[in-house]
């Protein structure tokens, strides 16, 4: 394993230390992998006032040179994707496999935004329909807002920065990072491919920071918007402080999936772990509760339990594995916790509930009974390597008890009847219904976000451009056509 790395701060172009730093241990073996600067008020200022600095350079660049810093950056993060990967699963634990693939999406969304910028923002609005306007010509253009604090969580540091990052290039503005305090090391180096990508000094500035101190990023004047991924309770609470600015958070869930009576059920098992199970469940989107057929239930289970029980889990640089440590031991001390409430409470435990150390083996509880509905594994986000699952009459029973949470990010459905799948898309209170995969899916284009407490606003490249961009109106009040002066 590499030796304990050093992660500083990314301010105004360079990198620069504190006197305030913590460690990191890799969660699959507890071993010190990294010392990370904490930074403190004075430098979280002085990250704002390079951002807003900076602002007053980026926001006049050309479509052609957004576009092509970019591309630039997209081949920055290939070229150096062995780093980004062993950063990401020394100091996460996710699987390499799965690192890997993060790292291939964020070029991904780097390269899809370099395209987007040379096509988004200028339309024409026809104002002739106005009799007393028939010389009238309208152009709308799109401008940049200014700085813009983007907070990001662990389980994905480096594509859920590139999401908030790579649209703020796109549109002119500049981006102050508070990265995931256990894994900071993708968004510096990000910062500084940018930075080598001839982003202007103050552009991209990462800062670690406890509360107190990224409070000030989100409560400054200076910044213009707050894009914020992780807990719901933070979310919610930084929205409140974000007086007269805009806001996009992308908050938890407790994912549903219903599996209807007419699909191939070992399939439907082997989407169903994996929706639940993969990166140790730690994903916003993971598959929490599923709901199945009455008809096809008990068969269903059965596939399901012998997912589960083979399901890929334990070292992180095995190609094969894909569920990993948790974050840390108390993560998977609180799992483990919830899910000896459900047993106590009466919840068959259909396997799993064992722990090594962070790793929790994945977990099947059964929810016959609905006043089981009240425990924590079923209506509050797990976020851990477990899942529910429940016998349900019909589909339109399944669509309602997907709906009986206070989230709404994605929910899947599992079916052959197109009449289902439309009901589902029309009733099911989330960002995103997924017919014929499990809600875990995601194309980093289409619009992301959630309903309910799972978040306001949406993320994906064009739409995050939109987002933090201002449409101003040019009007051009001129003769009518063949008119004389």
């Amino acid at each position: 394993m590499a030796g304990v790395s050093e992660y500083n701060l990314f301010i105004d172009g360079r990198y620069c230390g504190s006197g305030d730093r913590y460690e990191r241990t890799y969660p699959y073996t507890g071993e010190v992998v990294g010392r990370i600067a904490r930074a403190d008020m004075a430098q979280a200022d002085a990250a704002i006032a390079a951002a807003a600095r900076a602002y007053a350079e980026t926001r006049r660049y050309t479509r052609a040179r957004r576009a092509e810093m970019l591309a630039a950056i997209a081949r920055g993060i290939a070229d150096r994707r062995e780093e980004f990967e062993r950063s990401i699963v020394y100091c996460t634990g996710k699987p390499i496999s799965y690192a890997r693939a993060e790292v291939s999406r964020s070029v991904g969304v780097f390269t899809l935004a370099a395209e987007e910028t040379k096509r988004f923002g200028g339309t024409y609005e026809p104002l002739d329909f106005d009799p007393a306007r028939p010389g009238a010509v309208g152009m709308v253009e799109r401008f940049p807002i200014g700085p813009i604090t983007a907070i990001a969580p662990f389980n994905f540091p480096l594509n859920l920065v590139s999401h908030k990052v790579a649209p703020a290039i796109a549109t002119g503005n500049t981006v102050i990072v508070k990265p995931p305090p256990q894994c900071p090391g993708p968004a510096l180096l990000l910062a500084e491919i940018a930075t080598a990508a001839g982003m202007p000094a103050g552009a991209v500035n990462v800062i670690s920071a406890d509360p107190p101190v990224a409070e000030r990023l989100v409560t400054d004047d200076r910044v213009r918007m707050l894009l914020f991924t992780g807990s719901t309770k933070v979310g919610w609470a930084l929205q409140g402080k974000a007086a007269r600015k805009r806001v996009t958070l992308e908050l938890g869930g407790n994912g549903g999936l219903i599996v209807d009576e007419d699909v191939d059920l070992e399939v439907a098992a082997r989407q169903a772990a994996r929706g639940a199970f993969v990166h140790a469940g730690q994903v916003c989107l993971s598959v929490q509760r599923i709901f199945a057929h009455h008809k096809i239930y008990d068969r269903f289970v059965k596939y399901l339990v012998d997912e589960t029980e083979r399901f890929p889990t334990g070292d992180p640089m095995d190609d094969k594995t894909l569920a990993g440590p948790m974050i840390d031991k108390d993560a998977a001390g609180r799992v483990m916790a919830w899910i000896a409430e459900a047993k106590a409470a009466g919840a068959p435990i259909l396997t799993g509930n064992r722990r090594d150390g962070a790793v929790v083996a994945p977990t099947l509880i059964e929810m016959r009974d609905p006043k089981l509905h009240r425990l924590r594994v079923w209506c509050e986000e797990v976020f851990g390597p477990v899942a529910t699952v429940e016998p349900v009459h019909s589909f339109e029973d399944a669509v309602r008890e997907v709906n009986d949470s206070p989230y709404g990010l994605q929910a899947g459905v599992l079916t052959n009847n197109l009449e289902h799948a439309m009901l589902a898309f029309r009733e099911i209170e989330a960002g995103a219904v997924i017919v014929g995969e499990t809600g875990v899916f995601r194309v980093d284009s289409y619009p992301f976000g959630g309903m309910k407490d799972s978040g306001m606003g949406r993320e994906g490249v064009r739409y995050a451009m939109e987002s933090m961009t201002d449409p101003k109106m040019l009007v051009l009040n001129l003769p009518p056509p063949g008119a004389r002066r």
